[in-house]
């Protein structure tokens, strides 16, 4: 979906005042069901979500907390609701098989760096991703999912946009009041800048969580530099793409944006190559875009990769020790 503007508007907004009690009666129903308490996995969780509906940067986030964790000697493999496939899992998602469209855009991207398990039993794919031999999961999403007890569980929050108007939704972007999830997480994301983030980031330190700042960067910073780019995104926010992509020399010609997850059409590709033909630029996109792409087409298109960056390694590597076997030494007298 495609997030109202007035989401981003003060509360007071006519809209936002009009379901103010959709989003009270929402919000409270979603709390309650994440109070409820889950099931121990065969090994420890790391859950990686975040509060509001839409795109925060979690995918890139649990890729580079992988990376950690690896460094670590750990064995980590990724659990995802497989949002967009229709596969239900558990099913250990395979590049040379799956498609988009069976187990979603982002397990795909995850598959690439690790075991990654499509399930919508959270607990049945924890399974799964133990029988692969890990020693931790790494779970993209399910923050609100009570299903699965958690280890740890990494807030992540764009800087840009924060919370919005602080609403559940539909009145807003929150998945659960703000109040009710914290006791839920153990650190916050933090990507990028911005008041708006800063303002979360704030209120977290106050309740004495870790804050770990962190930005996107382009993984070949110099690939697009001076070239002439029609850019399409269909992710959480593309208008972040775009800067992205701006900010890394391109020269953007043209864009066009797409809802999260957007299930590309043949005439909205032949429309895109259309465009980008008679402007004399070459289609650029995201790697998560470029997954529901269908063969042939994917090929004439350009993919600008991004990979998230740390700013304080060792505040962060303090919170993930000890995570594997953390469970049995903090159940020791």
């Amino acid at each position: 979906m495609r997030p109202p503007r007035f989401w981003s508007a003060p509360p007071g907004h006519p809209a936002a005042r009009l379901l103010a009690p959709l989003g009270a009666a929402y919000g409270a129903l979603t709390a309650a069901r994440m109070d409820r308490p889950g099931i121990a996995a065969p090994c420890p969780v790391l859950c990686v979500g975040n509060f509001t509906l839409g795109g925060a940067g979690k995918t890139p986030t649990a890729l580079a907390l992988a990376d950690l964790l690896r460094e670590a000697g750990l064995r980590p493999a990724f659990l995802s609701r497989g949002y967009g496939g229709r596969l239900p899992g558990p099913v250990r998602v395979v590049l040379e098989r799956h498609r988009a469209e069976e187990v979603g855009d982002e397990p795909l991207l995850l598959a690439r760096a690790a075991p990654t398990v499509v399930a919508r039993d959270r607990p049945a794919g924890a399974r799964l991703c133990a029988g692969l031999g890990a020693d931790v999961i790494v779970m993209d999403d399910g923050l609100q999912n009570p299903s699965l007890l958690k280890d740890r569980a990494l807030a992540v929050v764009d800087a840009q946009v924060g919370l919005g108007n602080g609403l559940p939704f539909p009145a807003g972007p929150l998945r659960v009041p703000l109040a009710r999830q914290w006791p839920h997480v153990t650190g916050l994301v933090l990507i990028g800048e911005g008041a708006a983030g800063a303002a979360v980031a704030a209120e977290a330190q106050a309740r004495g969580l870790p804050v770990h700042r962190a930005r996107l960067e382009p993984d070949a910073p110099d690939a697009f530099a001076g070239r002439r780019v029609f850019a399409f995104a269909g992710i959480g926010r593309p208008e972040k793409f775009f800067g992205t992509l701006a900010a890394a020399g391109a020269e953007i010609v043209g864009r066009r944006p797409f809802p999260d997850h957007h299930p590309f059409r043949q005439a909205e590709l032949a429309s895109l190559a259309e465009a980008a033909a008679r402007a004399g630029a070459a289609l650029v996109t995201t790697e998560k875009d470029a997954l529901r792409l269908p063969p042939g087409f994917r090929e004439r298109v350009a993919v600008l990769a991004v990979r998230l960056r740390f700013e304080d390694r060792q505040t962060l590597h303090a919170q993930l020790a000890g995570l594997s076997g953390w469970r049995k030494s903090a159940a020791s007298p």
